[in-house]
């Protein structure tokens, strides 16, 4: 028996008034030569079937009868015959100009129902269940509803409409005016050497970072460099130590390697070493963010971050430290981070721009010991190659311009205008009601709320109107949790927040 499947391809867009023609890409026709079933009733059988599946869209342009009979090397009668069949029955209708495309008036919800019903009841409960204990867990985390708005008060949101959008438009359009082959090409899975070099070269001069370009691995944000960290580090069962209450990404890309997690409580000086060093040697990593504790905000103090180097070299634990937004510091200047006081190479280190640029950049880097380069590379390659070269390209050249060093010295000034218009509005609406922490530094501060008040509650409540306004229990691993809302202010004007906080003293 012979078979012929061959991909009709059409990417093309057309209208009819107002009404636009969907444009799509077919998927291949079969015909079997050898069957006793003339060629025309394949055609009709094929396209009505790829209608009523789902396969093809209402509107979706159809190929000539000319151009489908030369695709699949048959004569062209047939391809007629099923056409005029199936504007007959109603499922192609032809426009001018635009030529036979499938019925707009094909319901979605018909389609749908004939597409999935039968093969829905077909599948059984095991068949359902298909999936890891560690998928399963995924599937059963709870809805985050409060990360829905891009309002007041998203979490981790810069002010966009700040963004210097000329400057950067003007170096996109230089770059991909006259690409390179090599800049079309595969890229290198560590990351594009001159953007690596940039990165370099700032890491050193304001966060004390001592590194060479080879030690960078560039990835998609920090959250792919959290995901790579456990990939590389840990096995099913390995103990990793995390701040409590803590970054809930670093959480979950620990848990979906099997990982356990061990919570370990923070004070005002960051998290407690002292309660580090009786667990002994059987901890594999330690995540923290020591220049501003996530989500609390305080930084680690000086003999705590020697206390937790010295334990990492006798118990051959790594850390991996996570520098989320340290640029932003208010009462004093940014806070040099622990992987410049790392002498044993212990010290795995984490940035991002998502925070300092835009998050739809998707540009994060990893610092690695040396040991460390061969099979983090190996392991970027083997999860998605390597981040665009275009967007590293025109990076490496916004950070050597000088752009970005005065696109944070702005935003610096403007956020810290904002932490303040919220601590006076919190103070002036809700006075006594909300306890403010962490407002020193970075892009958000935490509010405690009175004990017994849930917080999870409030946040769904706050999402229906509109208002983003994360659960601070959302970031404890521990039971002992205290509730509190974790209030962005990098996204919003002194307008809005006050509108915002106005609304939420009408939920609490």
């Amino acid at each position: 028996m012979l078979n012929s499947h061959f991909p009709v391809i059409r990417y093309s867009h057309f209208f009819m008034g107002t009404k636009r023609i969907a444009a799509t890409f077919l998927p291949p026709v079969a015909l079997d030569r050898s069957s006793y079933v003339p060629i025309y009733r394949q055609l009709y059988d094929w396209f009505r079937n790829a209608i009523t599946t789902g396969q093809m869209r209402p509107g979706q342009r159809v190929p000539s009868s000319r151009s489908l009979a030369t695709e699949l090397n048959i004569s062209r009668i047939p391809v007629l015959n099923a056409f005029e069949q199936l504007h007959a029955e109603g499922y192609f209708e032809t426009f001018t100009g635009a030529g036979t495309c499938v019925a707009r008036a094909i319901p979605d919800e018909t389609i749908k129902a004939d597409s999935s019903k039968d093969r829905r009841e077909q599948i059984d409960d095991r068949a359902k269940r298909r999936l890891s204990r560690r998928g399963d867990a995924l599937t059963r985390e709870p809805s985050q509803v409060w990360l829905n708005s891009l309002g007041a008060f998203r979490v981790s949101l810069p002010a966009l409409e700040n963004f210097p959008s000329r400057v950067w438009s003007k170096l996109v359009a230089a770059h991909a005016r006259r690409p390179s082959k090599s800049s079309m090409a595969y890229g290198d899975a560590m990351g594009y050497l001159p953007f690596r070099e940039a990165i370099a070269e700032y890491l050193g001069a304001a966060r004390a970072v001592r590194c060479r370009p080879s030690q960078i691995l560039v990835t998609t944000g920090s959250q792919q460099a959290l995901q790579l960290c456990a990939q590389v580090l840990l096995d099913p069962g390995s103990q990793v130590l995390m701040e409590d209450p803590g970054y809930p990404g670093a959480r979950q890309a620990f848990s979906s390697v099997g990982a356990r997690i061990v919570p370990v409580p923070v004070d005002e000086e960051g998290i407690e070493v002292g309660a580090i060093a009786r667990r002994g040697r059987s901890v594999r990593a330690i995540y923290v963010t020591p220049s501003h504790q996530y989500p609390l905000g305080m930084t680690m103090s000086a003999a705590r971050r020697m206390m937790l180097l010295d334990w990492a070299v006798r118990s051959g634990t790594w850390i991996i430290e996570d520098d989320y937004d340290s640029e932003y510091r208010f009462e004093s200047r940014p806070v040099a981070s622990l992987q410049g006081l790392d002498s044993s190479d212990r010290v795995i280190y984490i940035g991002t721009f998502s925070k300092v640029m835009f998050p739809a950049l998707r540009l994060g880097y990893v610092v690695l010991p040396a040991d460390l380069v061969r099979v983090f590379s190996a392991a970027r390659d083997a999860a998605d190659i390597f981040s665009s070269t275009l967007y590293q390209a025109v990076m490496a050249d916004f950070i050597r311009d000088g752009h970005f060093a005065r696109h944070i010295r702005r935003m610096r000034m403007l956020y810290m205008e904002r932490r303040k218009a919220l601590v006076k509005s919190i103070g002036s609406h809700i006075p006594g009601r909300l306890e403010i922490v962490g407002a020193e530094a970075g892009m958000h501060l935490v509010t405690l709320l009175p004990q017994g008040v849930n917080d999870v509650e409030i946040a769904r409540k706050a999402a229906q109107k509109g208002i983003s306004a994360m659960p601070l229990s959302s970031c404890y691993v521990s039971a002992e949790k205290r509730g509190g809302l974790i209030l962005g202010y990098g996204g919003v004007n002194a307008h809005q927040i006050n509108d915002a906080i106005r609304t939420l003293r009408t939920i609490l």
